[in-house]
């Protein structure tokens, strides 16, 4: 069984609550995960004290295996002249040097694809067709039986009630590249709430190879919450199993001390099927 906790949406500068971040490291160091993902945002308005901030807090992480994604606050946005021409130049000084990232644990190998697109759609998002291939060749590259994890900053399905913005461009094209590619599981963020969906609920059935399931995190240390986390942080615990995927959603409310498991959805691991399908050779 694989083991991950996902993060997102941390925001230093202004909104971020120390006291959130200090829970959430209690809470990491409880659990114990086999890897941390922390799905974009890491700052407010991209400058460098708060990427200083960031990067210290992601060195308390260790020794874990981190996982990242730059979300469209790490790159500035009124700073016009950077963000044209070095948009990601202090996320890569401070957070990774890359912008798209391979990470292998054991049983499992997670693609991080930079969704920014600060020159052409910094609001919601875009993943081009380099990156797709650059996640095939990844998972081509990666044993049979692991589970093939993306990780992006913004959000490929809505909220089950709408309310919160639209998904990425394109996210319909996305997920079918996704679902052809075998990929258990979609990380994301970016709409400061936590919901479960699937790329079922998206695209129509006959135009997928396979589902996919689609988890976000709320904001884990911001005061950006939206709609019923408004006033509160979150986080998930992943795990999964050579059959299924368990989301159990951790929430603090606004004057908590700890972050507490308040919802557990299960459902089937759509690679279950790839696994299942026998494999003919010529």
């Amino acid at each position: 069984m694989i083991t991950l906790v996902h993060a997102s949406d941390v925001h230093f500068g202004k909104p971020f609550r120390p006291a959130a971040a200090e829970a959430f490291l209690d809470a990491v160091g409880r659990i114990r995960p086999d890897a941390v993902v922390v799905s974009g945002d890491f700052t407010q308005r991209a400058k460098v004290h708060e990427y200083e901030q960031a990067a210290a807090f992601l060195a308390r992480l260790a020794p874990l295996p981190v996982v990242v994604t730059p979300g469209n606050h790490d790159v500035p946005l009124y700073r016009v002249f950077e963000r044209l021409f070095a948009p990601h130049r202090n996320y890569r000084r401070y957070i990774h040097d890359d912008l798209d990232t391979i990470t292998r644990i054991a049983g499992a190998t997670l693609v991080s694809l930079d969704s920014s697109a600060p020159h052409a759609a910094i609001v919601n998002g875009r993943l081009d067709r380099r990156q797709l291939a650059f996640a095939r060749e990844a998972f081509d590259a990666s044993p049979a039986s692991d589970a093939r994890i993306i990780v992006t900053h913004h959000n490929l399905a809505p909220a089950p009630d709408y309310d919160g913005g639209p998904s990425m461009r394109g996210a319909g094209r996305v997920l079918a590249a996704f679902a052809e590619m075998g990929v258990d599981l979609v990380l994301s963020g970016h709409l400061h709430r936590a919901y479960v969906s699937r790329a079922h609920d998206v695209v129509p059935r006959n135009e997928l190879a396979a589902d996919v399931v689609i988890v976000q995190s709320g904001t884990t240390t911001s005061s950006r919450g939206r709609v019923r986390e408004r006033a509160d942080n979150s986080f998930n615990l992943l795990r999964v199993d050579d059959r299924s995927i368990e989301v159990t959603r951790y929430l603090r409310r606004q004057r908590a001390h700890d972050f507490e498991p308040c919802a557990v959805q299960r459902m089937p691991r759509p690679g279950v099927g790839r696994l299942e399908r026998p494999v003919h050779h010529e």
